[in-house]
């Protein structure tokens, strides 16, 4: 039996990850949180090592992302092996993802059958990948080096730059991010450095335009 964690801030999605989840026999969930706290808590009640073979992780949470929990984890060393469902699309997020230690990455609006088959190859210790990412692996490769300007920012400042352009304030990230606001001013600085843009307007349409956040 392959045991799951889910860990997503919204409770309907993790019931509709829970009900997709339940229709296959070989796989049982066995916990969920709403943020990195309650996932701490969680895998703590589950021993060490938890008794987990796969978490079921959101990128945008509350608190710490889904990308900060997967360095948590990776430098904690945790044998732990995360599969990430998230509503961006595979070319903003997967990637990155990846090379932070995820095992996979799915959309949530995608097949929920998708879904079914890559909890079991992650729980076997595969990688999973959609063909989308699979052919963006290839292209990165194959074609010359075109990173988009926001690709190079770091997984902190990216998520400063999502929230900003959500419409949230300075201060409200900060308590969020459990950062001190002067923090967060500096990853604004630096992202509006990195990008070449002037203001949290023109952060915005960027976001937007590139996908970051929906319109």
């Amino acid at each position: 039996m392959i045991k799951v964690i889910l860990c997503d801030d919204h409770a309907l999605i993790r019931r509709g990850i829970r009900d997709t989840l339940a229709d296959a026999a070989d796989i049982d969930v066995v916990g969920e949180a709403g943020d990195y706290g309650e996932l701490r808590t969680l895998l703590r009640g589950l021993g060490d090592p938890p008794a987990c073979d796969v978490l079921v992780l959101d990128i945008n949470m509350p608190g710490r992302s889904g990308l900060d929990v997967l360095h948590v984890l990776k430098d904690e060393g945790s044998a732990l092996r995360v599969l990430i469902v998230s509503m961006y699309p595979e070319d903003q997020y997967a990637i990155r993802a990846l090379r932070a230690g995820a095992f996979g990455y799915v959309n949530k609006g995608g097949d929920p059958q998708q879904l079914v088959q890559a909890v079991r190859t992650v729980a076997q210790g595969r990688k999973y990948v959609t063909p989308e990412i699979a052919q963006m692996l290839v292209e990165s490769l194959t074609a010359p080096v075109t990173e988009q300007a926001h690709q190079k920012l770091s997984d902190r400042e990216l998520q400063t730059l999502v929230m900003i352009a959500s419409g949230k304030r300075l201060s409200d990230i900060a308590e969020e991010l459990t950062l001190s606001p002067k923090t967060v001013s500096v990853y604004r600085a630096r992202v509006l450095e990195k990008l070449g843009l002037s203001n949290n307007s023109e952060l915005t349409v960027y976001a937007i335009r590139n996908g970051l956040v929906a319109n």
